[in-house]
């Protein structure tokens, strides 16, 4: 007897699987990231939404104070807010095939799972690695004789700039190079901990969380500060119904969808094939509420 129309096949659950495991995955990291960073709950853009920072100042001079007498009205400050506009949020779009042959030779658990998480490592990877290099833009530069004391200062440009802006700051987050951290610690009973690659030290020095790095990501002898106040997660959501007008099918996860994957076979390669796209950012509000601090050394 012929099999029913439209059963759901054993290969179906497995593309399902993959599916759901990989956004699923890539959802609860960026979750714990938040966590760590102190950041609120990502801002969803539209598409062609433009990136923009500001700086904020006095105008003028401070006006008012003392010298206001009773009754009478109290003068305004002028404050002048200036935007500097980035790119759109892009839309990233990456793929990934595997041979049936590498699956005959190593196995599906290493050619299809371990690539998996090697895709997703690495699409994280590039995330990170843009806000890192975004991060260096920050105005708000120092030079000092410690790794230390550049913390420290660091730390201290950020609060008085916010201060000066009448913005609270609850916690700031940190980013160092991981050789200077530990030559700096040497035998200090320091617990270092580590998630998807990245090596942090919490409640370090005032620090709500200091991040420690390689180099191709932020130099030896450098220090960078930043409020989580500033710090946002824009993204575009790969389910937004214009995309779906393509046909173009991809899974989500929940509420927030960050990325999105679709697996695939293509019989004329005879390959299973994964697809990623997402438009996602990690921001600052303000680039002159970043402090970037370079360590000279005495």
């Amino acid at each position: 007897m012929a099999a029913k129309d439209n059963l759901t096949t054993t290969a179906q659950f497995t593309v399902a699987a993959r599916e759901v495991d990989f956004v699923t995955r890539f959802a609860q990291n960026w979750d714990a990231l938040r966590t760590i960073m102190g950041i609120m709950r990502p801002i969803r853009k539209t598409p062609g939404t433009k990136l923009v920072s500001y700086k904020a100042e006095v105008e003028g001079s401070l006006e008012g104070g003392s010298t206001v007498a009773e009754g009478d009205e109290i003068p305004f400050t002028k404050l002048k807010v200036s935007p500097v506009s980035y790119d759109d949020i892009q839309i990233y779009k990456h793929a990934k095939s595997v041979p049936i042959e590498a699956v005959a030779k190593y196995g599906a658990e290493v050619a299809v799972q371990r690539t998996d998480k090697a895709f997703l490592n690495a699409i994280q990877n590039k995330i990170l690695g843009d806000f890192y290099t975004f991060l260096k833009s920050g105005s708000l530069t120092l030079t000092e004789k410690t790794w230390q004391r550049a913390l420290a200062m660091a730390k201290g440009k950020v609060l008085a700039k916010f201060a000066k802006m009448n913005l609270d700051v609850t916690e700031v987050v940190g980013f160092a190079n991981i050789e200077d951290a530990y030559s700096y610690l040497g035998d200090k009973d320091i617990t270092i901990q580590t998630m998807f690659g990245i090596n942090y030290i919490q409640n370090f020095l005032g620090y709500k969380t200091l991040f420690l790095l390689p180099e191709n990501y932020i130099e030896t002898n450098q220090v960078i500060a930043v409020p989580v106040e500033n710090i946002d997660l824009y993204y575009i959501d790969p389910a937004d119904s214009d995309f779906a007008q393509l046909g173009l099918e991809f899974r989500v996860d929940g509420e927030t969808n960050l990325i999105g994957v679709h697996v695939e076979g293509d019989y004329s390669r005879v390959t299973g094939d994964m697809f990623a796209i997402y438009g996602m950012k990690l921001w600052a509000e303000y680039i002159d509420g970043i402090a970037v601090a370079t360590v000279e050394g005495e």
